[in-house]
């Protein structure tokens, strides 16, 4: 089939690209390449590049393309940054999106899959792992965001036949991720002990959160383009790591030799969140293949090419 990918160029996008051209699919990407790189797409991919919220540009794109199914990636991601700028958040997160809809309507897209976030929209976890039942209560204007198309997904499947899944993330890392950004800490960590830099932990480490390989969520982005109809499927291990032994891991992955700096804690961080993968088996027969350690591994052996 011929699958769009928004965000394409950038970390998670660009493997789900690779993902979807290894099993055979047509791929057409589109990014504004703010925090993308041209790069990273595939050379098998066709790049359009522009913003989703230029609503006549997107229209040419979809009209010249016609893509069976999009694989929607795009979206502002930092959390602070949502903070100071939630008006950027909605703009580009929710309305960006809600062009794309309206352009999928128009041009008879069947289904679009959605990534959203298992840990921003839940907020607070009132227990764990977090299942897809658990109280929507996001901390910031990013989760809020990721939420909130959710809503139009069942609006516009209801109304206009256009089949969604959505799929909640857990942490995601790997190769490719920007070690530059405010998210990401095996990137950070893993570029700074690679260059020899001090590499600072914030708060006790102690606190755990829900890592998933990046090629394990390319690999059930595919499974999503025939799977998993109107449903919302948590993306996570069911299994929370603390911080401390993600540097730990880290650290015998790279050779580092410096030991921990802790720092104080960022505010309005959630201190322990990890999130189920039952609804994931049982949908799109998807369970996470990569071990921390072994993701880690294949982390470092990029991040040594390119730092």
């Amino acid at each position: 089939m011929k699958v769009m990918v928004t965000g394409g160029a950038g970390f998670i996008g660009s493997h789900v690209v690779d993902a979807c051209l290894a099993a055979g699919h047509e791929v057409v990407v589109i990014d504004d390449l703010s925090t993308g790189k041209r790069e990273n797409v595939n050379p098998q991919a066709r790049l359009h590049v522009l913003d989703m919220c230029d609503e006549a540009a997107l229209e040419a794109v979809m009209a010249q393309e016609r893509p069976e199914v999009i694989s929607h990636q795009a979206a502002k991601a930092n959390v602070r940054e949502s903070m100071v700028k939630p008006q950027l958040y909605a703009r580009v997160n929710v309305l960006g999106s809600l062009a794309l809809l309206e352009a999928a309507r128009r041009h008879g897209v069947r289904k679009m899959v959605y990534a959203s976030t298992g840990g921003a929209v839940y907020g607070e976890p009132r227990y764990l792992p977090a299942d897809e039942d658990h109280p929507i209560d996001p901390l910031d204007p990013y989760g809020a965001s990721k939420h909130f198309v959710e809503h139009y997904l069942f609006i516009y499947r209801k109304h206009f036949g256009i089949d969604y899944t959505v799929l909640r993330y857990a942490n995601v890392y790997g190769p490719r991720q920007d070690p530059l950004g405010e998210a990401g800490v095996v990137a950070i960590w893993t570029a700074q002990m690679l260059k020899g830099e001090p590499a600072v932990i914030f708060g006790s480490g102690e606190q755990e959160r829900d890592f998933v390989y990046v090629g394990d969520i390319a690999r059930a982005n595919v499974l999503a383009l025939s799977q998993g109809s109107g449903e919302i499927i948590n993306l996570g291990s069911s299994i929370g790591t603390s911080i401390n032994q993600v540097f730990d891991l880290v650290k015998a992955s790279t050779g580092y030799a410096g030991e921990r700096i802790h720092r104080e804690a960022k505010q309005g961080e959630v201190f322990r969140s990890y999130i189920t993968n039952a609804k994931a088996k049982a949908f799109l027969g998807w369970q996470p293949n990569i071990s921390l350690k072994e993701g880690l591994a294949l982390t470092v052996s990029h991040f040594r090419g390119h730092v």
